[in-house]
């Protein structure tokens, strides 16, 4: 793996914000920074029907405003002391080429803008940013068009008891990158676990058996007591204070969304579980509208 920050800029989703949040992490890290224009438009005329004269000089204009654009992306974010180096990629399907160019790059994260995606569009599947979860090899940095705060605050989104977590690699993994990051930055760290409610598990939970009743209110205070315990341990594993770490009830989905925005947070740091023998990441309804509803940038780590 190189000291190296790969940024994949899109021509449609603010491509200059990206860069320059790119640029800012590489100094973090100080890495070098790999500037790389993802636009398939040269491959698209390759391919149609329009085999012509006429394409062919589209193709050569579109490949002069992708060079004129990374020139000026460059410009505008060179610092003393960063190395940046650009390229192109054209190849469709366009996750798949930024898949390709991570692994002959082999960077400490990949960075790369986000927007949001309606429901329909997250139906398919399709799109870059689930394709890259799903396939990447390396941490996967989201931007969104939010400025940091002088100070960011970095939310570490764990589950220290995760069914397919046994060992807890990505639990411990998601801490220590958000720690260090807070560290780089001088920015305040928050760990935060949610757990659903034993009434919304099941409806179950309210029924009456024979002879007795369910003690919900009892198997609730268990159930928080477990979560909290799990919840310290991790904390006093990782050296953090008793003050950062936010237990609450409720389903993630609505619970980080909601806390990142009360918080003010410019970073959530979550992760992305591999199913058992698949080398592919869980993207669950969960994950696909936090991903969405999240005001911030997403870090989304990995496990192996």
């Amino acid at each position: 793996m190189r000291n190296t920050i790969l940024a994949i800029v899109e021509m449609e989703r603010f491509p200059l914000e990206v860069a320059k949040r790119a640029a800012r992490i590489a100094g973090l890290y100080d890495a070098d920074l790999e500037l790389v224009l993802s636009d398939p438009t040269v491959s698209f005329l390759r391919s149609s029907f329009m085999i012509s004269v006429d394409s062919k000089q589209i193709a050569d204009t579109v490949r002069q405003a992708q060079e004129e654009e990374l020139e000026r992306i460059v410009a505008a974010i060179s610092v003393p002391g960063l190395n940046i180096s650009t390229s192109i990629i054209q190849n469709r399907p366009a996750s798949d080429a930024m898949v390709a160019k991570a692994l002959d790059c082999e960077p400490l994260l990949v960075v790369k803008g986000t927007v949001y995606h309606s429901p329909a569009e997250r139906a398919t599947f399709t799109f870059n940013d689930w394709q890259l979860i799903r396939k990447l090899e390396y941490p996967l940095w989201l931007v969104k068009t939010r400025p940091w705060s002088e100070k960011p605050i970095i939310i570490a989104a764990v589950d220290p008891m995760h069914p397919n977590e046994e060992k807890g690699e990505l639990t411990q993994t998601i801490v220590e990158i958000a720690k260090s990051i807070a560290e780089k930055c001088g920015g305040k760290l928050l760990l935060l676990h949610t757990y659903e409610r034993l009434e919304e598990v099941s409806s179950f939970a309210k029924l009456e058996f024979k002879p007795m009743k369910v003690p919900v209110q009892e198997l609730e205070e268990k159930m928080h007591d477990e979560h909290r315990r799990h919840l310290d341990a991790l904390a006093a594993t990782n050296d953090i204070d008793s003050k950062a770490i936010h237990l609450l009830p409720g389903r993630t989905r609505h619970i980080l969304p909601a806390f990142a925005r009360s918080q003010d947070a410019d970073i959530v740091v979550m992760g992305a579980v591999a199913r058992t023998g698949l080398r592919r990441r869980i993207i669950g309804s969960t994950a696909e509208h936090v991903l969405d509803h999240v005001p911030c940038d997403i870090l989304v780590a990995r496990n192996s």
